[in-house]
């Protein structure tokens, strides 16, 4: 994998962390949360690759499943906020140099 790919999936993994980490409950069509379908029209990602995402994040403990057919996705603001911030995805979503806040909030 070369550098380019590297950080295009560094970028799809960043747009779909910050999408649950600021989602709001007008945007779920579930209290559970949102499904991978739904997560990957606001994204703009194919559903597959917004899965794998959706799994590494998982991997991570950062956020919850619910459910099996359809599986709702929540982001865990508790576990997050105890990741080591050596870890290369903490850093990830937490580097907001390029992301714009506006998508994510109507004031």
């Amino acid at each position: 994998m070369d550098i380019y790919e590297q950080n295009e999936e560094d970028l799809q993994l960043k747009a779909v962390g910050l999408e649950l980490m600021f989602l709001t409950p007008e945007k779920c069509s579930s209290n559970d949360g949102i499904t991978a379908v739904e997560l990957a029209k606001l994204v703009n990602i194919p559903a597959e690759i917004v899965k794998k995402k959706l799994n590494i994040l998982k991997s991570k403990d950062i956020v919850t499943v619910k459910g099996i057919n359809p599986k709702y996705w929540k982001f865990n603001e508790y576990n997050f906020q105890r990741m080591d911030e050596n870890d290369d995805i903490f850093r990830l979503l937490c580097s907001f140099d390029d992301v714009d806040f506006d998508k994510y909030f109507s004031y």
